[in-house]
């Protein structure tokens, strides 16, 4: 089986994930706000925009998988993958808008408290932590595969997050009618989120600035290929990632022709390169004395 096939059945298992997450989320959203406004609770009203930032990011992330699956052509000749890197960053400022705006609501109602009823808190906040627990089993394991669904799933994990809080803000208001606990969940909350979204942004734009990818040393790479029986030397060495999982190398090798042919050299390198690297697609040139040749010889891993 080819690359590009593994990768394209790997991103539709990812869209069924995703139609099902969406499902769930968008089912339930809507419930989740109005009882935001009906209890009261800035908590839940956290957790309510939350869900509703969840419902759009998913609503991405599908969207960006549909202009991943278009074919290269003479414009974009590697194709539209990155659209879901774009995907990614973008969830990430959403959870950035999100967390701040929380924050700032948090500020406002511990400066001017007002009624909550926490019963009603309770029941909605528990509905919605199983409906995303449900949605982050769905996520979980292709969050580590891609980071378009990574954000979705961060999403939906801060969300869980603001469930447990809308709970354990709700039962100590039961208790203790001590109503300002509904903000400083609410903060806390903002608070967690916020780091966890910058390692989301960093790593998208990380692949939009073509760094090399998170896992590859490239001096390792370089000294690898240097390994390699015949390449004395290689320079212009690029490693960059165009989407999740599918990363991209070109370089120079100077090579000798007294230790094998040039077509030898190079399925040498490809095959180090897929196989200890995970490098899908190199572009490889020799250069040194034997070696004739007018193009850069293009080779797949």
């Amino acid at each position: 089986m080819s690359a590009g096939h593994s990768h394209a059945q790997v991103r539709a298992g990812h869209e069924r994930m995703l139609w099902i997450a969406l499902g769930l989320t968008g089912s339930f959203m809507v419930a989740e706000v109005i009882g935001a406004f009906v209890t009261g609770s800035l908590a839940l009203l956290s957790d309510a925009a939350h869900m509703m930032t969840d419902a759009l990011a998913l609503a991405i992330s599908l969207v960006a998988i549909q202009v991943a699956k278009r074919p290269a052509d003479r414009k974009r000749t590697f194709g539209y993958a990155r659209f879901e890197i774009l995907a990614a960053a973008f969830n990430a400022l959403l959870l950035f808008a999100v967390a701040f705006y929380i924050l700032y609501e948090a500020y406002q109602r511990l400066q001017a408290p007002t009624e909550i009823q926490p019963t009603g808190m309770l029941v909605i906040a528990v509905l919605g932590l199983i409906v995303n627990l449900i949605s982050m089993r769905l996520l979980s394991a292709a969050s580590g595969e891609s980071l378009n669904v990574k954000g979705a799933y961060l999403e939906v994990w801060s969300d869980m997050l603001g469930s447990i809080g809308v709970i354990i803000a709700a039962g100590v208001i039961m208790f203790t009618g001590w109503g300002w606990i509904d903000s400083v969940v609410a903060a806390a909350i903002g608070f967690w989120v916020l780091p966890r979204t910058w390692t989301l942004l960093k790593e998208s734009m990380n692949v939009l600035l073509q760094g090399v990818p998170d896992g590859i040393d490239i001096d390792h790479v370089e000294q690898a290929i240097r390994g390699v029986p015949g390449v004395k030397d290689t320079h212009d060495l690029h490693i960059w990632a165009l989407t999740s999982g599918k990363n991209v190398l070109s370089a120079h090798l100077v090579a000798d022709s007294s230790q094998g042919t040039e077509q030898q050299i190079l399925s040498q390198v490809t095959e180090l390169l897929h196989e200890k690297f995970d490098i899908s697609h190199a572009t490889l040139q020799v250069e040194g004395e034997g070696f004739q040749h007018d193009d850069h010889d293009e080779v797949h891993a």
